[in-house]
């Protein structure tokens, strides 16, 4: 718990990505200092958490402080998490599995470290700071190579009693459909990813559907990323338009099933797809939800594109973690 007697200090850390970032934040949520580092060359949960400790240093060193001013860290991980114990059950992307991140840094800089989902944590930074600022209830969904979500529900981030949840790419849309990275079929991923969408985009690009793309990229996944697709619909390419239409008609249709369960206020839509085009991707999502609930509530929620980009999980998951601790605190 911060003492009274000086400023608060709060470290906000984001392991998603190819980099990860880490900012200082004082008691207001305003940034003290940010240090990045690349995420991927470090091999191993070892190697990774080293890294992870030196960008926390670096960021205190940045704003001449010692280890002993820092109140907490919120750190949000890539992949399913016990917030209670820090736990990191897995991340694919980092090649973790059971990593207790929580105990590591805990030890390390003897101040409270609460783990989340980094999804949940750019949910709550919108939340809290974004978007869905002065919402009861909000649900994010976050369309890139997977399909990440998450809910903040009067005030608190949902979970699991043990593990992260929410995790919306795996809503099944079409039992008998495309097999999933998650090894089952039809799952939202399947039909309404970024990754699902520059493959339907290659195939247009090779048929000579696309011609504006082909130009510009090929048929290389690789090459075919948010801001091609949208330079493409710009340029004329009208199947393109429609693939990132099916796409997000997909994810609406998903969504209603969410709006259903909890009647958010907002939803916030972040990721590169819904970056590059936010017009075209949040209104088709917002027509194809409406079209799929109940009367009732067709208008009571709003859809609208994330507002604090790379921002959004550094933020919420140290203004989690103050939340975390200080509720601790109060028990």
């Amino acid at each position: 718990m911060a003492d009274a007697a000086r400023p608060e200090h709060w470290i906000g850390f984001d392991l998603g990505g190819t980099k990860m970032l880490a900012k200082l934040f004082d008691a207001d949520f305003k940034s003290v200092s940010r240090e990045r580092k690349k995420t991927r060359g470090a091999d191993g949960h070892e190697a990774v958490t080293h890294r992870v400790i030196r960008t926390i240093y670096g960021a205190l060193e940045d704003a001449n402080l010692e280890v002993g001013q820092l109140d907490g860290i919120g750190i949000g991980v890539p992949g399913p998490v016990d917030q209670r114990t820090g736990l990191v059950w897995e991340a694919a992307n980092l090649n973790w599995n059971k990593v207790p991140l929580g105990d590591i840094l805990e030890k390390e800089f003897s101040c409270p470290v609460v783990v989340s989902n980094d999804v949940d944590a750019g949910v709550y930074g919108e939340y809290r700071f974004g978007a869905a600022r002065g919402s009861r209830t909000t649900i994010g969904i976050f369309p890139g190579t997977g399909i990440g979500g998450g809910c903040v529900y009067d005030g608190q981030m949902v979970t699991g009693r043990g593990v992260t949840c929410l995790e919306i790419g795996h809503v099944k849309v079409d039992r008998e459909g495309r097999l999933c990275g998650c090894g089952a079929r039809g799952c939202l991923e399947t039909v309404a990813s970024r990754l699902a969408v520059s493959a339907a985009a290659a195939q247009a690009a090779y048929r000579g559907e696309a011609p504006h793309l082909l130009e510009a990229a090929g048929t290389d996944l690789a090459n075919i990323r948010s801001g091609v697709l949208a330079d493409a619909i710009e340029a004329g390419d009208k199947v393109i338009e429609d693939i990132v239409k099916r796409a997000a008609h997909h994810l609406g249709v998903a969504l209603s099933n969410f709006v259903h369960l909890l009647a958010p206020d907002t939803v916030v839509l972040g990721g590169g797809l819904v970056e590059a085009m936010p017009q075209l991707y949040v209104n088709t999502v917002l027509k194809s939800a409406r079209k799929n609930v109940m009367p009732c509530y067709v208008d009571s929620f709003q859809v609208a594109a994330a507002a604090l980009g790379d921002d959004a999980a550094v933020i919420g998951a140290a203004a989690w973690a103050r939340q975390v601790v200080r509720d601790r605190d109060h028990k």
